[in-house]
């Protein structure tokens, strides 16, 4: 192979490496349906037992993994008004304990109740299965279950 053949071998698979990342970046933003509207989630709020913060500023929150604004849980709905960093396969989880790294998640993870999936990255609003009652937990975590990645927690009570 001569030089120029190695200069674009690596070249090509440089860029293909590259747009490879950028569609797993950019796949779950473009799939993603529209959030609720604020106006849906206060109506669903009227019964909300408790309130908490996302915030960008927790241990292992960075600029891929994050979540922002206020999330309200009552007995039978999980709501955020707010963002989340964009990411695939995002779960609700409920933590007896406050969680913000991953090693905190996975050490907690067999004590937690996982809640259902979020799917949206500007506010959100998950149902609560009957068989899980919130007040039991005091933290609303957000997990990539695709990457085992922390996205963001919120202490409740």
């Amino acid at each position: 192979m001569t030089k120029n053949g190695i200069i674009l071998f690596f070249t090509h698979l440089f860029t293909l490496i590259i747009g490879f990342a950028a569609g797993i970046y950019a796949l779950p933003i473009l799939i993603a349906p529209e959030g609720p509207s604020v106006e849906v989630i206060e109506t669903s709020n009227n019964n909300a037992t408790f309130t908490g913060e996302f915030r960008k500023d927790l241990i292992d929150s960075d600029t891929f993994h994050w979540g922002e604004g206020v999330v309200t849980i009552s007995p039978d709905t999980i709501s955020l008004i707010g963002e989340l960093a964009p990411g695939p396969d995002y779960k609700l989880y409920l933590s007896p304990q406050f969680v913000e790294t991953e090693a905190d998640f996975n050490r907690l993870k067999p004590q937690m109740q996982r809640v259902g999936d979020v799917k949206t990255f500007e506010n959100f609003l998950v149902n609560v299965p009957q068989n899980i009652d919130p007040a039991q937990y005091n933290t609303v975590v957000i997990w990539c279950e695709s990457f085992g990645e922390f996205i963001t927690a919120a202490r409740y009570q």
